[in-house]
């Protein structure tokens, strides 16, 4: 068994759908995770935003328009007449029920109808490509993700328990190889529509992957596997055709767009390889993400995370006295802050945020027991590869390939496979750019 995910862009235009029915036509047993048509989530999340604010005469418009794309959509997606007419009903029905969110009066447009009216993404899409499957003759099961995809109450997948209702779906098909269902969409411990957040398909991907202990994940997209650095920013980058799942995880995390960053645990929890690979270039060998054993020393890729806040607390009084940064951290865990990075001094500690909601409580409660500045506008650039403790080198070249930047912070030891540095925003296109010039095309 295999797990394939297809991304927004891959099944964004008909031809793309088209070509993804050719990538899975064979005799793997597979199950494809789709995401909803690039443009569709962002669209009806800008009609939950006109309904929180009873802006119904904007709404109606919004979904007007995104019918309308859909139905230009399946005009050219379907050859036959049988097919396009299901297609049609599809449509109809889901839009219909769009509307019908609005119609309740008096209710209001609570979070349980914006999850509802979010899922209708990826429902249309899977309902969609299996329609075409039929019209060229590839038997697919449909399977809903709301029968087997569950989170508890914190929004932590319950891996158990999508493992349970999977496998038991899928036993009721024991003549069937191809499967289809929705990334991104779930239920949630009140047993209600819910969802993984943004990214969440690659996630979806990854949970399926390890509840049916599959013999790899796929990921595609529209870019031929992970980069060495941003291809957006800098000129000259390359795929990177091998990482562990350590050196995967910190770069998914700190910024590249490729992977969601909650997508490496379940399969590294079971040892299940994840290839990203091109839906337009299938062809290219993209990389491959497994469990390989750290040799020698080497940069393997680069990655920037921007909307980062820098925190400076100072006290000469109280750093040093016991409990004072349990205290620090006690104001962020309050109002469920994570934290990036830390360093420390004598008198003061640096830390950095990625999520401003409550920033201005944060320091606020800070102001209580020690004085602290704010640097906005900053940048957390992770150089990610194999950096031993026991041996020098690769460090220095690091840090000397961006001499004359600035640089606000260093963490460094606390991972043999990352070193992160803090720079104002402006700075990262130089930054990167020193870096790959530097330590990859040398």
């Amino acid at each position: 068994m295999k797990v394939l995910k297809f991304g927004g862009t891959s099944v964004g235009k008909p031809e793309r759908m088209r070509h993804i029915a050719q990538l899975i036509n064979n005799s793997d047993k597979q199950v494809v995770v789709l995401s909803a048509l690039s443009g569709t989530t962002n669209s009806l999340v800008n009609i939950a935003n006109h309904l929180t604010y009873g802006r119904n005469k904007e709404a109606l418009e919004e979904i007007e328009q995104l019918r309308k794309h859909y139905e230009a959509f399946i005009k050219e997606l379907y050859k036959q007449d049988k097919t396009y007419q299901k297609g049609l009903q599809i449509v109809s029905a889901h839009f219909g029920f769009i509307e019908t969110i609005i119609e309740m009066e008096g209710a209001g447009f609570t979070l349980k109808k914006e999850r509802e009216l979010l899922a209708q993404g990826e429902l249309l899409s899977t309902k969609l490509f299996q329609n075409y499957l039929n019209e060229v003759n590839v038997p697919a099961v449909l399977l809903s993700a709301l029968d087997f995809m569950r989170i508890d109450e914190y929004n932590e997948p319950r891996l158990g328990v999508i493992e349970q209702k999977l496998k038991e779906i899928i036993a009721r098909y024991p003549q069937d190889t191809l499967f289809i269902t929705q990334g991104y969409i779930c239920k949630n411990a009140n047993n209600e529509v819910d969802n993984l957040k943004r990214g969440g398909s690659d996630f979806t991907a990854s949970l399926l992957g390890a509840a049916l202990r599959a013999a790899e994940i796929q990921i595609w997209t529209d870019i031929d596997g992970m980069h060495n650095n941003d291809p957006r920013i800098v000129e000259k980058t390359f795929p990177i055709a091998e990482l562990s799942f350590e050196e995967a995880a910190e770069l998914a995390y700190f910024g590249a767009k490729i992977l969601h960053p909650a997508t490496i645990h379940p399969a590294k929890k079971y040892n299940i390889p994840v290839r990203l690979k091109n839906t337009m270039q299938p062809e290219a060998e993209g990389t491959i993400i497994r469990n390989i054993p750290d040799e020698e020393e080497q940069v393997k890729a680069v990655a920037a995370k921007d909307g980062i806040v820098a925190i400076k607390i100072k006290s000469s009084r109280m750093l040093l006295a016991y409990g004072f940064l349990r205290k620090i951290f006690e104001v962020f865990e309050q109002y469920k802050t994570p934290i990036d990075m830390i360093t420390t001094s004598e008198v003061a500690v640096s830390i950095t945020i990625d999520d401003d909601t409550f920033l201005h409580e944060i320091t606020e409660e800070i102001k209580k027991i020690a004085t602290i500045e704010v640097d906005e506008n900053q940048s957390i650039v992770c150089v990610v590869g194999y950096f031993p403790f026991n041996r020098g080198g690769l460090a220095v070249e690091v840090f000397e390939a961006v001499k004359g930047i600035p640089v606000h912070m260093i963490s460094y030891g606390a991972s043999s496979h990352n070193i992160s540095l803090l720079i104002d925003t402006q700075d990262k296109e130089a930054f990167l750019t020193a870096l790959n010039n530097n330590l990859f095309l040398k």
